[in-house]
């Protein structure tokens, strides 16, 4: 039977990524007794993000929505209306009203991370979401042919294999609260998420890997499910974090959550006629570099294939757990 924490003992976990798998994740985390605090991507240059960075001068919103979203202890109504998405409208197709939202409590605030903060009292979120940074980051892609890529919806597009992910500005700074919460963490994890898009441009904001790396928290990467294509094609999860030590310069996870179970032929069909197929797991490679691997059949299939945040989060909380009682 799990240990029951008093207030002052719940653990405290930093969750760094973006995109749809790190909010989904979320929602089984949010239910579990844990001190939650999400580092989110702010390098998002398409669609509605990217018109609203482009037109306002801010930080891309649509990361931090989802996982505004995802923390929110609200009825399913009002999440629903954060990520409703106009179908129409002269300026406003395309955009959603949780995206427009924080853009205004930008200006209400005066400052983007304040109108975050706030955002996320109003609507009841369960722990703290933090841009990796204040500033506008931008991505560029180094591809194996040597060409560069600019922009982070370009670089799936490009066709190529990618070799290494930057950032731009050179003079980049990390939020302050997030380097904070590194240091405070009990455990931290990275992923789900794209790896190159999502992950590493969290990782590459100066001073934060360098502070996970001094971190005697538990460490996790999650996997991803499926290779996305135009990104990750044919990775295995050794492959996964191969990338991450190539551009950290060190190994960075204590565990390694990937799935194992079955995915069925149609589904597999269904995605692979977008170029996508299953993250092979290669656990001699994995193990041998000294990562303790808890494998498990973690997906569930509805329109998408999807990460059970249930059984995901269980797995991510006896880790915990197990990591606190053995400190005391």
């Amino acid at each position: 039977m799990s240990k029951v924490y008093r207030p002052a003992d719940i653990p405290r976990i930093v969750v760094i990524g973006g995109g749809t798998g790190l909010s989904v994740m979320l929602r089984g985390l949010k239910q579990k007794p844990l001190d939650i605090t999400a580092i989110v991507t702010v390098a998002d240059d398409g669609g509605s993000s990217g018109i609203l960075r482009s037109e306002l001068q801010i930080p891309p919103p649509g990361d931090i929505r989802n996982v505004l979203t995802a923390l929110a202890d609200v009825e399913p109504l009002l999440s629903e209306m954060l990520q409703y998405r106009f179908p129409a409208g002269t300026g406003l197709a395309g955009h959603s009203l949780g995206n427009l939202i924080l853009a205004a409590m930008k200006d209400i605030t005066g400052d983007f991370v304040t109108g975050i903060r706030e955002m996320s009292r109003v609507f009841a979120v369960r722990g703290r979401v933090l841009p990796a940074s204040r500033q506008e980051l931008y991505l560029r892609a180094l591809m194996e042919d040597g060409t560069i890529v600019e922009g982070e919806s370009k670089i799936p597009q490009a066709g190529g294999r990618i070799k290494r992910v930057m950032l731009e500005p050179a003079d980049i700074e990390p939020l302050e609260e997030a380097i904070e919460a590194i240091r405070e963490a009990d455990a931290i994890l990275c992923g789900p998420g794209s790896l190159y898009t999502s992950i590493l441009p969290n990782l590459l904001v100066p001073g934060i890997a360098e502070e996970i790396l001094k971190s005697d928290a538990v460490k996790m990467f999650i996997c991803n499910v499926m290779t996305q294509p135009g990104e990750t094609d044919d990775y295995s999860v050794g492959d996964h974090l191969t990338a991450i030590h190539n551009h950290i310069g060190h190994h960075l996870f204590d565990y390694v959550i990937v799935n194992n179970g079955e995915i069925p032929p149609q589904v597999q069909n269904k995605y692979a006629e977008k170029g996508a197929k299953a993250v092979h797991l290669d656990l001699d490679e994995v193990t041998k570099r000294g990562y303790r691997v808890i494998a498990d059949k973690l997906v569930l299939f509805r329109t998408y294939l999807r990460h059970d945040a249930e059984k995901l989060s269980e797995h991510i909380y006896q880790i915990v757990e197990s990591w606190m009682l053995r400190k005391r």
